[in-house]
């Protein structure tokens, strides 16, 4: 994942100044809250994460669509392996 440098929080500054938080979701779209020098938590607008929270769940349902296809298509091969 590529992160926007202008985005990033320390967790100290964070814990310190959420409205700093805040601010850069504000202006950013989101903002990523570093741990130990490695990115932990993003923080987004309500909206986008209803947005992520629809993809996601639009790419899992295409994935048990392409399983179940392939079971149909191969069900006489799945059948015998079975034996």
């Amino acid at each position: 994942m590529i992160i926007n440098t202008n985005s990033i929080v320390p967790m100290t500054d964070a814990n310190q100044n959420f409205s700093k938080v805040v601010r850069l979701v504000e202006k950013e779209g989101m903002a990523v809250i570093m741990k130990n020098n490695k990115p932990k938590y993003i923080v987004v607008d309500f909206n986008e994460y209803e947005e992520i929270k629809f993809l996601i769940e639009e790419r899992k349902r295409k994935i048990d669509e392409c399983a179940d296809k392939i079971i149909m298509d191969n069900l006489d091969a799945f059948r015998e392996l079975a034996k």
